[in-house]
């Protein structure tokens, strides 16, 4: 069963509604750290695998979003994102699996190692791509593609009340597990926070479910994309718009919800990396297999890790792993990026960090 939210509030199927292609519940593994103190675990949510196609946490959001673009007739949909955007590369793949056009408007990022791989995807899927920034009016960028083009447009990170819906039902998920034995409940979740989406679904969807789990936001985007304002008006619009679709949904859930803000991680700017941030990725390999990287995933496992050396984290610690662990599409043989990729894209091959 996946639609836990769904089947406790059958209100809500009606008004929001989702097309499934997440492969749920994700699993959860354990790992025993070693300290001088003592054994700490540490579990991992592997929302890497939330697809056999692409994974990570934006495929919990673009269920219901993909959902709604359909039922309005959409022949298209265009997102926003930097030019590595696991988002905007999420959106592309699932767009391209259900016959929808892709639109997505990139703007610049300090260069990463990931980036080749993810505009070879874009490439490999026929993702309409648009350079913005850099002194372009985006207005007008914006009404030349997507004007008279019957097109749905995702906001940034699919981070909107009905994306975080999809993380409410994520955290309904999680009690599932825990009340069907698959581990006890954590005393913190850590994950990493970007455009809020995901964790605002998330708190209001641990509260709903009665967990006490605190839940650790590390903040990995400049202030003006999470802050607590934003957070506080995303919790509250969710939760007011499910509880008018079925008045069963508990009016005051964003009240009763709580985050924990970690900002101490950010590593002095959005996709910048410092040894702490390096040091945590080591530490997710060595120690929980997993393959992370350094704009989101790192510094979320940096905020535990820290909390774990100065023994201040709980008995139980989850990581909720936000990264795709699938392998991403590539061109066709004898089509080179750089010849089919619009120019302003060409220095990302360059220039990788």
């Amino acid at each position: 069963m996946s639609d836990h939210l769904g089947n406790a509030y059958p209100g809500l199927a009606r008004h929001v509604r989702k097309r499934s292609f997440a492969s749920l519940p994700t699993p959860v593994s354990r790992h025993g750290i070693e300290y001088a103190s003592g054994t700490q675990t540490v579990l991992v949510k592997h929302d890497d695998r939330t697809s056999p196609i692409y994974g990570g946490n934006k495929v919990r959001k673009l269920e219901y979003i993909f959902q709604r673009a359909k039922d309005r007739g959409a022949e298209r949909v265009a997102t926003f994102g930097t030019v590595g955007s696991n988002h905007a590369l999420a959106t592309a793949i699932f767009a391209k699996q259900f016959g929808l056009g892709c639109t997505c408007f990139l703007a610049h990022q300090k260069p990463t190692a990931n980036i080749p791989a993810v505009l070879d995807a874009h490439l490999a899927l026929g993702t309409e791509l648009v350079r913005v920034g850099g002194g372009v009016n985006r207005l007008e960028v914006y009404r030349r593609y997507l004007q008279n083009r019957r097109t749905w447009v995702i906001p940034l990170g699919g981070s909107c009340w009905l994306g975080a819906v999809g993380f409410v039902n994520a955290g309904m998920e999680l009690a599932a597990q825990i009340e069907a034995g698959e581990l006890e409940t954590p005393d913190r979740i850590y994950i990493a926070n970007g455009t809020m989406g995901s964790v605002a679904g998330l708190a209001l969807g641990l509260a709903l479910a009665g967990l006490p789990t605190q839940l650790h936001a590390v903040r990995v985007t400049d202030p003006r994309y999470a802050n607590r304002e934003g957070m506080s008006r995303l919790m509250s619009k969710t939760a007011t718009l499910l509880h008018r679709f079925d008045p069963t949904f508990p009016a005051d859930l964003a009240a009763r919800s709580s985050i924990v803000w970690r900002d101490d991680f950010f590593a002095g700017g959005y996709a910048q990396a410092d040894e702490v941030t390096r040091r945590a990725v080591d530490f997710a390999k060595g120690n929980l297999d997993l393959t992370i990287e350094t704009t989101y995933t790192g510094k979320a496992i940096a905020a535990l890790l820290h909390d774990l050396e100065n023994g201040s984290a709980g008995r139980s610690n989850l990581f909720w792993n936000t990264f795709n662990s699938r392998p991403l599409p590539t061109p066709k043989t004898g089509v080179h990026s750089l010849q089919a990729l619009p120019e302003s894209f060409e220095r990302y091959y360059e220039t990788t960090a």
